[in-house]
């Protein structure tokens, strides 16, 4: 059905404004939309795979022929914008003909279709094996001729270049294993370094299934982080000035130290990004840039450098340190005490490390140090290097052969996890990067299932159409943990969870920070609303005083001027005194305009907030401040976006009460362990899931607007990042992958992202030599 009865209207869908399906889908849920024969509710169903339509639950052939009967009346060109049948007032109606050239109207999902013809890959059996290699095949555990060579190539420097789903785990563990079950080496001579504790713990797991293996060996084995290997050193070396009481470990108490720090300089600690603060120090440190060191290039970071500098000299005074103090501290000693550097040359002779596209330079001076004996191999894929905002670096993986001349390089191609057309589909993309080495995945199967991509209008009818699709999938027989979502950055995701939260579907966030609508901007926002449905909302004060640039006293002299003179905050507010006149001058002003936003729809309010009410000049002072990615800017655009969905200010509030409410209570609760996952493509890196689904493939989405910015003042590097990044999220599916391209976002048009026109374009590029450029 394509016609239904909605607020005193019959409207139809061929003739209804695309931008505001998704409020009428929301009406839908609420049995506010009916059929318009018998009136039983009707819920509009926005697909993936198909047009819109009302689904009724009880339908009967004459609420059918009604609706064919109202569909054909509507598709016959009208003049005028609406007229009257039977009692009804019907829209206008439009040719579906001249609608179909319209961009705002439901269109087709298209298949990527620039797939070379799959070869499968000749398999290794066991008849054609021997030795160790045959009794781990036996066992199931399986090496093509490649991994074979990673593993058995102990000496000298290697680097294994190792694919997406190249089995890279696998290789790792039987390298270690077959040097000392087969080679008989001392596990005290060796040392094999991880990115994540999880990464520490399944190698030894692993480890664990080998022949010959045993916990005796497995307990003299060095395996873990950086962070726990240099730390052990340092507590062997100097337990009391490293001893784990001292160690700041949690957010908290290293944001009191930055705060206290602040107040010095009078910030005010509500309306400072000291999160991000705390980053931008991390990254200074694991750059080795002590603060005498450090050239700041505008006035957060000199904010921040200040922070920087209290920050340290406080720690000392209190003799703590953090994780970052840990490596440098590990770089220290080895620097005084050469001797001890020497022991530990001495012992670790053979030293791996993984992920080592991931290293940053703190991280790659110590594993130059520690590795005197050359017998140093290093595991990763410099096409999946994405986490420079932690100051990792691919260079020092692309360029290793010049500390390392003699370098053999095994290259693992074979991928076991996804299907051919996934493969190829990412291949195409990756190969527009300037900067890699000269590789190319094949994968071991195919699939009649192409690469998918879809086209919502927003944000808001994107997660719309991914629930509806994963409750029908689910229904044919899927479980939920088939399923993952990612999502470029958190603030991506809130359509999302809240799309969840209203499904009864189970499923994980993995995120770190509140609810959007807790988020510095939102919050200034919402007490603007909030106190104009109620002038004495305390809370919403609170939140107020820092948009209108007014210190946090200002707060109990309004609550003692309304009580005094018998007023609400609004009016208290405009009697404030001992404040600069232009501050005096807009909140005299204020009464007269949270009356007029009283009046206004929560669109509009927000609009008006800005522009009437100053919110645009905090937002311009405030929004960025210490981060690129989400500006408070965006965080105004996305609530915009949500406003458009509600008629009434209290409506609009009780919602977004409503799902902050349901979000911290499902923080609280215990993670299901049948659910779809939701999460960024940082945290996907090394997972694999069944179907994807990639939202926001957009400029502006991916690739991020900040490195659209850097690409416009010459810096390519975060382009080639954010392509990475892409590559990433496609390469975590092993059966389906489906790329959404939603026509707005944030309120406004937007182009398909360039990556998405890369993987429609055949590969045919080559490097010239590693590193080099395509050509």
């Amino acid at each position: 059905m394509n016609v239904a009865f909605y607020q005193g209207k019959i409207i139809s869908l061929f003739t209804y404004e695309r931008e505001l399906w998704q409020a009428l889908y929301l009406a839908s849920l609420n049995n506010k939309v009916t059929c318009i024969h018998c009136h039983t509710p009707v819920q509009l169903q926005l697909s993936i795979d198909e047009p819109p339509t009302f689904i009724h639950s009880q339908l009967t052939e004459q609420c059918l022929e009604a609706a064919i009967e109202m569909e054909k009346k509507l598709q016959q060109p009208e003049h005028g914008t609406t007229h009257v049948t039977n009692g009804f007032q019907l829209p206008k109606s439009r040719m579906i003909s001249h609608q179909q050239e319209n961009s705002h109207v439901w269109k087709k999902p298209e298949f990527v279709e620039a797939i070379p013809p799959f070869q499968a890959a000749q398999q290794t059996t066991s008849g054609n094996l021997s030795g160790y290699r045959k009794e781990l095949c036996e066992r199931g555990i399986q090496f093509d001729d490649s991994q074979w060579e990673a593993v058995t190539t102990t000496e000298g420097p290697v680097m294994i270049l190792a694919g997406a789903g190249s089995g890279k785990t696998r290789v790792l563990t039987a390298r270690a294993a077959y040097m000392l079950t087969e080679l008989h080496y001392s596990p005290k001579k060796l040392i094999m370094v991880t990115f994540t504790a999880k990464a520490a713990k399944e190698m030894k797991e692993r480890m664990a299934t080998y022949p010959n293996m045993n916990q005796t060996l497995l307990n003299q084995l060095m395996i873990g982080t950086f962070h726990r290997i240099f730390y052990k050193i340092l507590l062997h070396h100097e337990p009391k000035k490293w001893a784990s009481p001292l160690l700041l470990s949690m957010d908290w108490q290293r944001q009191a130290i930055l705060k206290s720090a602040g107040r010095e300089i009078d910030i005010d600690e509500k309306d400072f990004a000291y999160d991000q603060a705390l980053t931008q120090i991390s990254w200074w440190k694991n750059h080795m840039l002590t603060p005498d060191l450090v050239k700041t290039t505008n006035p957060w970071e000199e904010k921040v450098l200040y922070l920087y500098k209290r920050y340290e000299a406080i720690k000392s005074e209190n003799q703590s340190f953090d994780f970052d103090d840990m490596l440098l501290g590990a770089y220290d000693l080895f620097k005084k005490h050469p001797d001890v550097l020497s022991r530990y040359q001495r012992r670790f002779t053979y030293v791996s490390v993984d992920e080592f596209q991931d290293t940053n330079k703190i991280q790659y001076e110590l594993i130059a140090m520690l590795t005197k004996s050359n017998n140093l191999c290093i595991v990763g894929d410099d096409d999946q290097s994405i986490y420079a905002f932690r100051g990792s670096d691919p260079s020092f993986m692309l360029h290793f052969d010049r500390s390392y001349p003699h370098l053999k390089k095994v290259i693992l191609n074979q991928n076991y996890r996804s299907s051919h057309e996934i493969v190829s589909t990412a291949h195409n993309i990756i190969t527009s990067n300037r900067t890699r080495f000269q590789k190319q995945l094949i994968a071991q199967q195919h699939s009649e299932q192409l690469p998918l991509m879809f086209y919502p209008f927003n944000q808001e009818e994107e997660a719309t159409m991914i629930v509806q699709d994963i409750k029908q999938k689910i229904q044919k027989g899927h479980q939920p943990n088939d399923f993952a979502i990612l999502f470029r950055t958190n603030t991506a995701a809130r359509a999302l969870i809240e799309r969840f939260i209203q499904s009864s579907i189970p499923f994980q966030l993995e995120m770190d920070g509140e609810s959007f609508y807790k988020r510095r901007t939102v919050r200034k926002v919402l007490a603007y609303l909030r106190l104009a449905f109620d002038e004495n909302d305390p809370k919403a004060l609170t939140d107020l005083v820092g948009a209108l640039f007014l210190k946090q006293e200002v707060i109990q002299e309004v609550k003692s001027l309304s009580i005094m003179e018998d007023c609400s905050f609004i009016d208290a507010l405009a009697k404030v005194n001992g404040i600069q006149p232009f501050q005096q001058r807009k909140l005299r002003s204020l009464p007269a305009k949270f009356n007029e936003l009283h009046k206004l729809q929560p669109y509009e309010a927000i609009v008006f907030i800005e522009r009437e009410m100053g919110l645009a000049d905090y937002v311009k002072k405030q929004g960025n401040e210490g981060n690129k990615m989400d500006r408070g800017s965006d965080d105004v655009k996305d609530l915009k976006e949500v406003a458009k969905q509600h008629e009434s200010l209290e409506a609009f509030l009780q919602y977004v009460d409503h799902m902050t409410a349901k979000f911290e209570e499902f923080r609280l609760q215990r993670s299901a362990t049948n659910a779809v996952q939701l999460l960024t493509i940082h945290r996907s890196k090394g997972l694999e899931f069944k179907h994807v689904y990639l939202i926001e493939a957009v400029e502006g989405g991916i690739p991020h607007d900040y490195a659209l910015e850097a690409l416009r003042e010459g810096d390519k590097k975060p382009l080639e990042e954010e392509r990475r990044l892409m590559y990433v999220a496609i390469t975590r599916a092993i059966d389906t992958i489906s790329i959404s391209i939603p026509s707005k976002r944030r309120g406004k048009q937007v182009q398909r992202s360039r990556f998405v026109r890369e993987m429609n374009q055949l590969s045919t590029r080559k490097l010239t030599h590693k590193g080099g450029t395509n050509t």
